[in-house]
């Protein structure tokens, strides 16, 4: 009887070792890029913020992902892209969705967001790119109709729980800051600061019609915070609002210089996710290039100039596409090509 359950065990322990044997293990990935939208295809037509990246870096293993917006793309150099869609509540679901998927392991993999956006004048010029160590909410907050605002108010978006405009003191609640990893950012910064980003007598002319400390600047790359928001605001009056809300909620840290959609809702997915031990918080970088400036020229109302932002017919949209994919690929490069040194060590800047 002995004899009989030995052997069944032993039969139980090698049934058990052949279906561990066949199990495929995760694949690793070491760098994920996170884009928003896509025009069209994710190749050969108009490019979104996918398509360069499909394209030059031969993402053409696809896997499917129905509980996502849109498929992953990988190559054989352990390189995903991940399209999640535009707003906040797309981009929270897909990254989710893409970071519980047992068929990949991300324990070491660095995420980048890498994306266009509209940009402040006073901080930043058109066609240039800006490494956030901040990402603020924007929507999180109490708000009256402007044709309501106390005259003695600056604006009528007002934090919660507070009672008139950036009262002190500011307590942000869970969601509204994400620090990034201020040395990472920097390190990318030092990395990509003297790329040359290319300019064109279009932009000039365009930017020649804006004011600001920047808005004539040729195309540049900058460290500068962004306003995460799903309300697509736009005009003189909310850009000086952004410039309050941001340093407001990081304690004069933080610097107002670009306004995007999603990443609030990736952040919290990935702070999530690191929660769960899938991911690592502070191998994340958020890379934002501008492709309008968020209000508008001189001689416009704000109206005409929202009426004029559309995907595809921004200012400077094919010059942000390309400084997306030339910033961020120039960090994936560095990665790649020399991981043996960053698998386990998350580089710094330098003192």
């Amino acid at each position: 009887m002995l004899r009989l359950r030995l052997s069944a065990s032993l039969l139980l322990l090698v049934s058990l070792a052949a279906i561990a044997a066949a199990k495929p293990r995760p694949i690793p990935v070491k760098v994920v890029i996170v884009a928003m939208f896509e025009v069209g295809e994710d190749t050969g037509d108009q490019p979104g913020e996918l398509q360069y990246w499909v394209e030059r870096d031969h993402l053409d293993r696809v896997y499917a992902l129905p509980a996502a917006w849109h498929a992953v793309r990988m190559n054989a150099s352990g390189e995903m892209a991940v399209l999640t869609g535009q707003g906040t509540a797309r981009a929270a679901a897909t990254v989710m969705a893409v970071g519980l998927d047992p068929r990949f392991d991300f324990s070491r993999a660095y995420w980048i967001v890498a994306g266009i956006a509209g940009g402040s004048p006073d901080r930043i010029s058109l066609g240039s790119a800006a490494w956030a160590r901040y990402v603020v909410d924007g929507d999180l907050a109490y708000e009256i109709d402007a044709r309501e605002i106390p005259p003695d108010w600056s604006t009528g978006y007002i934090p919660l729980r507070k009672r008139q405009p950036f009262e002190s003191p500011a307590e942000p609640l869970p969601g509204q800051v994400y620090a990034l990893n201020a040395s990472l950012a920097q390190w990318a910064f030092n990395l990509t600061r003297n790329l040359d980003l290319g300019d064109s007598d279009k932009l000039r002319e365009i930017r020649s019609n804006f004011d600001g400390a920047f808005a004539q600047h040729p195309p540049f790359v900058t460290l500068g915070d962004e306003l995460s928001s799903s309300t697509y605001w736009h005009g003189r009056l909310f850009d000086a609002w952004a410039a309050q809300w941001v340093p407001y909620f990081t304690g004069d840290k933080g610097v107002f210089t670009t306004t995007a959609m999603e990443d609030t809702g990736t952040l919290e997915s990935l702070q999530s996710l690191a929660r769960a031990g899938r991911v690592d918080p502070d191998r994340i970088l958020v890379l934002r290039t501008v492709s309008n400036y968020d209000r508008e020229p001189r001689g416009m109302s704000a109206a005409e100039s929202l009426a004029k932002q559309r995907i595809g017919a921004y200012a400077a949209y094919l010059p942000s596409l390309e400084a997306a994919y030339q910033v961020g690929h120039t960090v994936v490069n560095e990665l790649l090509t020399h991981w043996p040194r960053y698998v386990n060590s998350i580089p710094k800047a330098n003192p």
